[in-house]
C-alpha cells in the first residue's frame, strides 16, 4: 500500500505541470569558495609597499614612465585597480625618473611616505620623506635635502618605516654599496616622533655575507608577529632568477638581529622567476599574505610586463614564517 502511494505521487506532479522540489536545504550543496589567481597584477608593479586606509588597501611601487609613485587599491589584495601618481613631483633635491621602492605610514593629520630617487648634489640614489593628508596624495616633499644620503656608501634606498608597540617610529634602508663595488648593510635608526628626521646613531644590522645574497641584501621590511621582531629582506641580482628574499629574527626595533638557517623562503619557481622585494601584511581576519614582485620566467629582465605583483599566504611554524608560495593555482581570498 506504502509502495503504491509512492508510485502515484512523481506521476500527480508531472501531470500538474510542477518542478522537481529543492532538496532539504541540508542537503545543498557548500558554496565555492572566491578564489584568485597569480599574478594579481599582470603590468609592471615593482617594489611594492602597501598600507590600509579608508576601508581598502593602498599599493605604492617604483616609477614608471607615466608616475614617480604609481599607487593602485584593492578591497580585498587581489583585485587591483591603478589610481594615479602617489606624488607627482619630487623634492628640489631629486631629479624624476629614478622613484624607488616608496613605503606609506599614517602618521598625525595624515601619511609620510619615504622614496628613494636621484639626488642631483651627489648623482647618488637617496631617501627623501613627503607628507599627504590623503593616502592617495598628492605627497609633498617640502625639503631642501634628501633624509639620508649615505654617498660615500654607494647611496642609500629602500626606506621602510616601522612603529613599535611603545609607540616609537623607526627606520630602515638599505647603502647601495653595490653601486661602487663595496658591501651592502641593512641599517637601522630610531626616527623623531613626527617621522621626519633621523634621531641617535644609525645601526648596521645586516650585510651581505651568506652565498645566496652573493653581493646585494636589500629592501628591508620589520614585522612584529606574537611578540616577536622579524627583519625580511631580499638579495642578489633583481633582474635575474636567483633574487629571493629571506628573513632575520630581531632582539630589538635596532638588532641585534640573525638570519634564518632556513634562508631563502621564497625564491623563483616554474610558474614566477627572481621573487622578491616583498611587504608582509595581516588582514583584519589575521591571516598574514605576502605582497612581492616577480618576473614572467619567459621575460626576465623585460620591460613590459616587467615584474608583475604577486601574493600568497604565510603561516608560522614553531614561530618561523613559511610562505606558500609562489603559487600559481586558484587559491581562496584572504579572511
Amino acid at each position: 500500500m506504502v509502495r503504491g502511494l509512492l508510485a502515484v505521487i512523481p506521476l500527480l506532479a508531472l501531470a500538474a505541470g510542477c518542478n522537481d522540489p529543492a532538496p532539504p536545504a541540508s542537503e545543498e550543496a557548500s558554496p565555492v569558495p572566491e578564489t584568485f589567481t597569480n599574478p594579481v597584477f599582470s603590468d609592471n608593479f615593482p617594489d611594492p609597499g602597501v598600507i590600509t586606509a579608508d576601508g581598502k588597501w593602498w599599493a605604492y611601487g617604483t616609477n614608471n614612465p607615466a608616475a614617480n609613485v604609481p599607487v593602485m587599491t584593492s578591497p580585498d589584495l587581489a583585485a587591483w585597480a591603478p589610481a594615479g601618481d602617489a606624488m607627482p613631483t619630487v623634492g628640489a633635491w631629486a631629479d624624476p625618473g629614478n622613484t624607488w621602492a616608496p613605503e606609506v605610514i599614517a602618521t598625525d593629520g595624515g601619511y609620510l611616505l619615504y622614496y628613494t630617487a636621484r639626488s642631483s648634489k651627489t648623482g647618488r640614489q637617496c631617501i627623501g620623506v613627503a607628507f599627504s593628508a590623503t593616502p592617495g596624495g598628492p605627497f609633498a616633499d617640502d625639503s631642501d635635502e634628501p633624509l639620508i644620503c649615505q654617498a660615500d656608501e654607494g647611496g642609500s634606498i629602500d626606506a621602510s618605516p616601522f612603529r613599535d608597540e611603545s609607540g616609537k617610529l623607526y627606520l630602515y634602508w638599505k647603502n647601495d654599496g653595490n653601486a661602487i663595488g663595496r658591501p651592502t648593510y641593512l641599517y637601522g635608526s630610531e626616527l623623531s616622533s613626527d617621522g621626519r628626521k633621523l634621531t641617535g646613531k644609525a645601526v648596521r644590522l645586516l650585510r651581505n655575507d651568506a652565498a645566496w645574497e652573493d653581493h646585494v641584501i636589500e629592501a628591508p621590511q620589520m614585522v612584529r608577529k606574537d611578540g616577536k621582531l622579524y627583519l625580511f629582506y631580499s638579495a642578489n641580482a633583481f633582474d635575474r632568477d636567483v633574487y629571493a628574499a629571506g628573513y632575520a629574527t630581531c632582539d630589538g626595533p635596532l638588532g641585534p638581529c640573525r638570519k634564518a638557517a632556513e634562508n631563502p623562503i621564497l625564491k623563483t619557481s616554474p610558474a614566477a622567476a627572481g621573487p622578491g622585494h616583498t611587504f608582509l601584511v595581516t588582514t583584519p581576519g589575521g591571516q598574514t599574505w605576502l605582497l612581492y614582485h616577480a618576473w614572467p620566467p619567459e621575460s626576465i629582465g623585460s620591460v613590459m610586463p616587467g615584474r608583475q605583483l604577486w601574493l600568497d599566504r604565510v603561516d608560522w611554524v614553531d614561530g618561523k614564517p613559511v610562505v606558500n608560495g609562489p603559487t600559481a593555482d586558484p587559491q581562496p581570498l584572504p579572511s
